[in-house]
């Protein structure tokens, strides 16, 4: 097996250091005793980085302390691990348990969702539903919040829709397994949030058990076809054999089933093509990997083609209203920028990442800093920016020449000036 995700060993941190915990409130768990904290050394001493014997320690600990006030982060621990050695049993085990008594992660509630839709049986299928409800819940709770400023809008945006199609599909799936008519509305639901090979799947299934044949092979050609890195290759396989024993019970043989798999194909490019369009719409930045593509707000609102900067060097500060240090490097900052102010080709861009931006202007007016500022607009990620104050350099050809993270206030000036003048001379 291979080794223990980061989340169980930062679980696994915290079960071991138990012994050093205070309790300052009377509802918190009191810290392990000397003996249970001494034992769980040893148990996961002799696991090693088996995801297995993992969970089998943890499960010993917990037979011999059954009574432990840390059972939760246990059994948390356990699930996860569970989970990625695809343990089918103790997934649904303690994905009950965990599920009935907090709420978790999505990626965890939707493994345990899935497990109980895979399992053989139909006693599951209802917790799935559940489950599932749950999940469509946590999405629309997700989707209230404004996108964070430091993401793209669009980004943001696809991952509502397709966390809204992964809840769709999975209440289609139980639904189906159940028996319950709402199971078809589900799928087309699923479809219609965010187009995809498992929700054209699941509306096939559903046009099967209607009675449907004819649209069934439309839809199972759809998930064929559709452009779905999510799609796996024994999927396309099963959609494949299931379309053609479909078409051959309507038609006699497969004559004819070449032409539908191409107008199905024309259809889900046309829906990707679709998507793709709209997220642009929403946000200019959408899906682009070159942060020399990126178009950036202004205060004002205007927009900057960071393309129309090509052919000059491109001096970027990122920071935030809040940043301590960014405040101290701005005066900085104004010393380079006289150096050079003279100079066409050289270009200084304030490049603000505060997720609230109507805080910008009035930091702005107190502080007398020049409102000539740009918002992100996603280009933090493109450039991975991972802490402010930030400098990104770019050279006259459109390639990052320099990356400054932070900055030694006795050298900055210097350091900068000089980058600058080496990007000049290529």
């Amino acid at each position: 097996m291979g080794s223990r995700p980061a989340e169980v060993a930062s679980v696994l941190a915290l079960l071991v250091a138990l012994s050093a915990a205070q309790c300052f409130a009377s509802d918190k768990p009191k810290p392990a005793k000397p003996d249970e904290e001494e034992s769980l050394r040893e148990l996961l001493a002799e696991a090693g980085s088996s995801e297995v014997d993992f969970i089998r320690a943890l499960e010993r600990h917990l037979a011999r302390f059954s009574d432990t006030s840390r059972r939760p982060e246990i059994e948390r621990a356990i699930l996860k691990s569970a989970i990625e050695a695809k343990d089918e049993k103790r997934t649904i085990d303690y994905g009950r348990r965990v599920l009935n008594r907090e709420s978790v992660e999505l990626k965890t509630l939707e493994a345990v969702t899935r497990t109980l839709l895979s399992s053989a049986e139909p006693a599951n299928y209802s917790k799935a539903f559940e489950y599932a409800h749950r999940y469509e819940d946590a999405v629309r709770e997700f989707e209230k919040s404004p996108a964070p400023g430091h993401a793209s809008l669009a980004h943001w945006r696809e991952d509502v829709d397709r966390a809204y199609a992964r809840a769709y599909v999975m209440e289609a799936r139980a639904a189906g397994l159940l028996g319950r008519p709402e199971a078809l509305e589900l799928a087309r639901k699923s479809y219609d949030a965010c187009p995809s090979a498992e929700g054209a799947r699941e509306i096939a299934r559903s046009l099967v058990r209607s009675g449907n044949q004819q649209e069934a092979i439309r839809y199972f050609a759809e998930a064929f076809t559709m452009p779905d890195p999510r799609n796996r290759d024994a999927d396309r396989a099963g959609d494949r054999a299931r379309m053609g024993e479909l078409y051959r019970a309507l038609k006699g043989s497969e004559t004819g089933l070449g032409d539908v798999i191409l107008e199905a194909y024309d259809r889900t490019t046309q829906l990707i093509r679709e998507r793709e369009l709209k997220l642009k719409a929403l946000d200019p930045n959408a899906r682009l990997t070159d942060p020399m593509e990126f178009t950036l707000t202004g205060l004002d609102g205007g927009k900057l083609p960071l393309a129309s900067l090509k052919g000059k060097v491109v001096v970027m500060d990122f920071w935030a209203t809040w940043c301590g240090p960014c405040r101290i490097q701005h005066g900085l900052y104004e010393q380079v920028k006289a150096k050079f102010k003279d100079r066409a080709d050289v270009v200084f861009l304030s490049v603000n990442t505060d997720e609230d931006r109507d805080v910008v202007p009035d930091f702005l007016a107190e502080n007398h800093w020049d409102r000539k500022v740009y918002f992100e607009d996603g280009l933090s990620a493109a450039l991975q920016i991972s802490s402010i104050p930030t400098s990104i350099l770019i050279n006259r050809r459109g390639a990052i020449e320099s990356r400054m993270n932070g900055f030694l206030p006795q050298r900055f000036v210097e350091q900068l000036i000089g980058r600058i003048g080496q990007a000049l001379a290529q």
